[in-house]
């Protein structure tokens, strides 16, 4: 069997850092030695080679300049290598594997994102067997074409995913989306969730505008929180985190801020602060005014990748009708 071409990519995070026998606190390792600290990746049928961005960071300070240089990185290295591994930190892993679902359109190649909850020093690390199985699925015979998370012997589509618990090793969770595979004794690749490109040429986009917002709604909100948000000169898309079903309060000043702003021109997303479920707007009388005010609705989409479509979106300089049709259809499996 001819082997699979597969590259790693480091970006920093917890599973980056080792702790020696007889120090008390963590350090970061040599990535390009990762070999010899998983010396089971030696067992696969890969040939692997490691790379790292230029300044390895904690991912909660990621940047829109950190993802353009994972675009770079793909795109120089497309054509030669059959699947991506990016090594990353867990916290805003679900905002990067959004990012690039966008930013890289028609894959034809897995682009897989993995971290960990200890570091791959730690005795009881779940970081090994993340990174095998990562690689494992990057060059499995049947090719996945999307951007995915592996995180706790589940393959989900990245820009489903949100993580859920910062103590347990089930960090992430895709509540609106079935798994793509799932590692236990067997290796089970669920063939019928894997997003399927039609076309051929894969794009790579590097840009991204960040004029946006999020209000989360809660009872007893500031009248002048609001308005000072939805008077903001920056933002041009600004994510309402209702309730339920994308359920908001109708009391007529909140009404007026809505109409007053999409007026103006800002683009104004419900999305519900419920993990599971999807927008209905109309279904119930306290968001029925939102369809005819022109609230677009973020239906089942996670906020994570809400932010990130409306980066991406919003490069494309789209008038309110399109920006509307683009954003409620779906781009790169993330709304159903």
């Amino acid at each position: 069997m001819s082997k699979s071409n597969i590259l790693l990519i480091y970006t920093g995070g917890t599973i980056g850092m080792i702790k020696e026998a007889d120090q008390p606190y963590l350090k970061p390792f040599n990535f390009k030695n990762i070999l010899e600290k998983v010396r089971e990746i030696k067992l696969l049928n890969c040939n692997i080679e490691t790379i790292s961005i230029k300044d390895p960071i904690d991912s909660s300070n990621i940047s829109i300049d950190n993802w353009i240089e994972l675009i770079n990185l793909l795109e120089e290295n497309y054509n030669k290598f059959d699947g991506f591994v990016i090594l990353h930190g867990t916290d805003t892993m679900s905002y990067t594997a959004s990012a690039l679902s966008f930013l890289i359109k028609n894959l034809s190649k897995p682009i897989i994102l993995t971290g960990s909850q200890l570091p791959l020093g730690d005795l009881r690390t779940d970081a090994k067997e993340h990174i095998i199985t990562s690689i494992q699925l990057a060059a499995n015979d049947i090719k996945i074409k999307e951007v995915c998370l592996y995180f706790d012997n589940k393959l989900y589509r990245g820009n489903r995913t949100t993580k859920v618990n910062s103590e347990q090793f089930k960090a992430y969770a895709s509540f609106n989306y079935p798994e793509l595979a799932n590692s236990g004794v067997d290796l089970i690749i669920n063939k019928k969730n894997i997003l399927n490109s039609k076309e051929t040429k894969t794009s790579f986009y590097k840009k991204l505008n960040n004029k946006v917002s999020v209000l989360k709604l809660f009872p007893g909100i500031s009248k002048n929180i609001v308005e000072h948000i939805f008077a903001d000169n920056h933002s041009k898309v600004i994510i309402i985190e209702s309730f339920g079903s994308g359920n908001i309060f109708n009391d007529r000043w909140f009404l007026d801020e809505l109409k007053r702003s999409i007026n103006n021109g800002k683009f104004i997303i419900n999305v519900s602060q419920c993990p599971k479920g999807t927008v209905k707007m109309g279904k119930y009388e306290s968001s029925e005014e939102l369809i005819n005010l022109g609230v677009i609705s973020g239906k089942d989409i996670t906020i994570e990748s809400a932010i990130c479509k409306s980066m991406f979106l919003l490069t494309k300089n789209l008038n309110f009708s399109l920006f509307k049709k683009y954003f409620e259809h779906d781009l790169s499996g993330e709304i159903s």
